[in-house]
């Protein structure tokens, strides 16, 4: 783990948020003068803390809105069989994220969509058809009460 002190938090607390913000209103908001600030986001983007800097969508305004949360079975857990659906779930564009998790199910995707029927069509087409799948099962999300793009926490 990469040691960072609390300037080093303030720093990614306000860029979290706000990631076009100059680096002299960083400095004046942390407290530090312009070099030694551009010094420190430097490090941080050199040692991966920070990996890039992106726009954040309103979903609701682009219309895709409706999020299901579907745990995957995959009826063989071997080596080759976990990369193979790691590769082919990388390529789905349709899934916002993909993560393993210990239980029952072996993954748990995040996918988001116009609507139910957009979301049934890419179930039957792209996730049932993902290399190795047994079985799914679905969430539907009524409401999102906390997401880390909407907050800018990043712990």
């Amino acid at each position: 783990m990469i040691e960072v002190d609390n300037l080093d938090r303030k720093i990614i607390d306000i860029l979290s948020s706000d990631g076009r913000i100059s680096i002299t209103d960083l400095s004046k908001r942390i407290g530090l003068s312009k070099t030694p600030c551009q010094v420190r986001v430097k490090r941080l983007e050199e040692k991966g803390i920070i990996t890039g800097y992106r726009a954040l969508l309103d979903p609701v305004k682009l219309g895709i809105d409706h999020i299901a949360f579907v745990e995957v079975k995959l009826h063989d857990t071997r080596e080759k069989a976990l990369r193979e659906f790691n590769q082919a779930v990388v390529k789905a564009a349709e899934i916002e994220q993909c993560h393993m998790i210990a239980g029952r199910y072996d993954y748990l995707l995040k996918v988001r969509t116009r609507n139910i029927t957009d979301y049934r069509t890419i179930l039957a087409e792209v996730i049932s058809q993902l290399p190795y799948v047994a079985n799914t099962s679905t969430f539907v999300s009524m409401e999102a009460v906390k997401d880390d793009l909407m907050t800018g926490d990043w712990r």
